[in-house]
This record gives structure tokens, sequence and C-alpha cells, in this order.
């Protein structure tokens, strides 16, 4: 599967840019989500008498959507490995942002009770379906019109979506959290909401004058049942790969969604402060994701990928003690460092990395499987996981400290038994499923 020959490209970076736009609003909205599930939706959607219930209860409306991501990828993944990346692209989007949208007008407990809740976590599903199809058709679109060579490079702008949706979502957060109290439980945490719908109209603008990839245009065959090729012939690259990603899941769903509760309820911090850290988190990690694709184009994926496992691991053990002393500028070192550098390394090259263990005419449907496999065993229960830990000993930050740090464990193992992938070719005609299971692409 190794080759160093080019093949005829529409325009790489039309390409790239498409793909971001749907990173962006993929992550835009999951952030969103998540610091709201934190801060808001406890008060206006799971009311209670005990404000750690109501914090449990909104963290599994927030796990929800993990729930159908895998539904999502093997949908998506299906259609997208046969009919091509393209139409699935358009279709996630705006399940994805318009979700989010419809969020922001949804009445709250106050109004019409548990139904608020009910409707919320209907939209979280939907939103779930659509993520679930995201990542790995919005990745090919920019990997797989790449050249060899450049692929950890240009695969990291789609990345870029990532802090990008963090950078603007921690500070539309910001700023209505600035707002009185009445003022925001009213109607300012609609405004972050509403705004996806926006960024939903300007993606499906690029996307729509994207043509399809390079290596689909190339392939000559496709799989019938692109899952079950994978499941035949690819399934210790899936298992490698959702293991490698638990550490990414976990590290950030930790110092995020869980800390930023944890922090500001038993910690003593203000909410603004931990806000301010992820955006300038989020900037950092912006500028680096190049960088860090660029390298893994030099010395291969594995040793970046790992870099970033080890540096969670370690990390998460000294995250909530830095946090706890309080001194503003330690805080915003600590988040800088696991967000920028840990998940970054991760991150940054987690397209390329996955996409390369896959053949074309199972890529897409790989790629889906592996992230949101991970997503859902990694993220969607990792907040509520973290504390219930916490409150089990007593409020303690160590029990899911550790929780992190043996994810990273297993997350290490898997990419010491991965295989080196930098120098393969994506655009690939010649390692295909055997003959009954793929047809020709006439036979779509």
């Amino acid at each position: 599967m190794t080759g160093t020959h080019e093949h005829p490209t529409h325009n790489p970076w039309q390409a790239v840019r498409a793909a971001f736009s749907g990173s962006f609003i993929e992550w835009y909205d999951f952030y969103l989500f998540g610091t709201a599930a934190g801060l808001i939706f406890p008060v206006l959607f799971f009311p209670g008498d005990d404000p750690t219930v109501s914090t449990i209860e909104s963290f599994g409306a927030f796990a929800a959507g993990f729930l159908t991501r895998p539904l999502g990828a093997l949908l998506f993944g299906h259609f997208g490995d046969r009919i091509g990346r393209k139409p699935m692209l358009l279709i996630t989007v705006v399940l994805i942002g318009g979700a989010t949208a419809v969020i922001g007008v949804l009445p709250t407990h106050e109004s019409i009770g548990p139904w608020a809740a009910g409707l919320l976590i209907t939209l979280r599903l939907l939103q779930g379906i659509g993520i679930g199809g995201e990542f790995g058709g919005g990745t090919l679109l920019a990997l797989e019109s790449a050249p060899t060579g450049r692929r950890g490079f240009m695969g990291s702008f789609h990345q870029m979506g990532t802090p990008a949706g963090l950078l603007v979502s921690s500070g539309m957060i910001a700023l209505v959290t600035l707002l009185p109290d009445a003022q925001l439980y009213s109607w300012g945490w609609r405004i972050p909401f509403l705004l996806s719908g926006v960024f939903v109209v300007i993606a499906l603008i690029m996307r729509s004058r994207v043509p399809e990839t390079n290596a689909f245009e190339t392939v000559r065959t496709v799989a019938r049942v692109p899952v079950l090729s994978l499941l035949r012939f690819g399934w210790k690259n899936l298992l490698l790969g959702i293991g490698a990603r638990m550490a990414d899941a976990v590290t950030f769903n930790v110092i995020n969604v869980f800390a930023i509760s944890f922090a500001t309820v038993h910690l003593g911090l203000d909410k603004q402060l931990i806000l301010t850290g992820f955006v300038i988190a989020a900037a950092v990690e912006f500028v680096l994701l190049p960088l860090i694709g660029l390298i893994s184009d030099r010395i291969g994926r594995r040793p970046v990928y790992l870099f970033g496992v080890i540096f969670c691991g370690i990390g998460g053990l000294l995250y909530f003690p830095i946090l706890s002393t309080q001194n503003t500028l330690l805080v915003w070192l600590a988040i800088v460092l696991m967000v920028a550098v840990g998940t970054g390394c991760m991150f940054g090259i987690q397209g390329a990395f996955f996409a390369e263990m896959f053949d074309t005419h199972t890529r897409y449907t790989g790629l889906g499987i592996v992230y949101q496999g991970s997503a859902l065993l990694g993220g969607a229960p990792t907040p509520a996981i973290a504390l219930s830990l916490a409150a089990a000993f007593g409020f303690s930050y160590w029990p899911p400290a550790l929780y992190l740090a043996g994810i990273c464990l297993i997350s290490a193992l898997c990419v010491l038994l991965a295989k080196e992938t930098h120098l393969s070719d994506l655009v690939d005609t010649h390692d295909r499923a055997p003959r009954e299971a793929v047809t020709t692409p006439e036979g779509h």
C-alpha cells in the first residue's frame, strides 16, 4: 500500500476549506453543548433540590448524543463509501448545526416541565447522528485530494476546526455569562445556539462547490456492504484505532466538561477564569496544529501521537492540583498545555493516522467507527463517571485523574501496536477487497 506517485487533483485547498467549515460547526456545537451542560442546562432543563444530581442529569443529556454517533457513522459511512463523500457531508452539516439552532428556541422546564428535557435530548440524539458521519467524511474530503507526504499538514487544517469551534463557542459562552443571571437564563444563553444556523448556511455554500475526492473517483470497485468487509479484513485496525483515540476523548471531557463544573463548585474558581483559559488554549492550539501535522509528515504519526498520549496521562495527574492553587497564570498554563500540546498532538493528526489504516472502499466507514466508537466508550460517559468517582471519595479530584491516566496507558499500548502509515498512498487501486465483496461503480 506504499507509493510515491501522485494523482491529478482538483483544488486540495478548496476541499480543505470545505472540510474545515463542517469541522468547525461540529466542534462549535459539541463544546457549546458540553459547556452549557455544566453551567446552564442543570438550572433550565434539569432543576432539582440537589445541584449534583441536576448536573449529572445534564451530563446524561450530553452523553445521549454519543449513543447515536455510531448509527450515524454506519449510515453515512455506508453511503459515503458507496456513492461518494460529498453528498453525505451536505446532510451531516445540516443535521448538526440545525439541531443546535433549534435548541436555541426550546422552551425550558419552567414552561413545559419534563418535556423540555425530552426535547433537548431528542435534538441531541439527532445531532449525534450527524456528528457520526461528519468526522469521517470531512477528514476524507481534505485528505483524499492531498499529495502523499503532505497529508499530515493539510489534514491538520481540517482538524483546526476543533480549536476554532472551541475558541468561538467558549468566547460566546464567556460573553453571555457576563449578563446578570436573570438575563442569562431567560434569553442570553440562546444566542450562541442560534448562531449555529448562520454557520450552517456558510458551510453549505462552501461544500456545494467542492467536487468529489480524487481517491473515490479513482477507485474502480466498491464494497457492497463496507462494514462487513471492514469487520472481516480490518478488525485489528478498528480496535487499535478506537483504543488509540480513547486518550483524547477522555482527556478533553475530564479537563473541560467535568472540570469546569468541578472547579467552580468544589475548588472555588471563577467560571470566567476557566472559560478564558480555554479560549487562550484554543487560540494556541489553532497555531500549533499545522506544525504538528508537518512534524508527523517528517517523523511519522506514531511518535507524535504517542507523545500526546503520554503528555495527557502525566499532565492529568497534575491538572487538578494546579487548578486548586487558584493562581490565574498557572491555571491558564495548565489548560493551554493540556489542550494545545497534549490533545493537540493527538487530534492534529487523527484524521491522517486513522484514514491511512483503511482502504478506499471502507475508509469512510472505518474512520467513522473508530472515531464514534471511541467517543461512545470514552467521551460519552466520562463527565458522569468523573463526577461520580469524585463524589464517591468526598469530591476528591484524584479518582478522576487516575481514571484519565489509566485510559492513557491503554491508548499508548494501542499506538505502539499500530503500524506506521505516513508514507502510505490513499489513492490506491490495487489493495482491494475480494471480488465477491465488491461491485463496480456502475453497480452503486
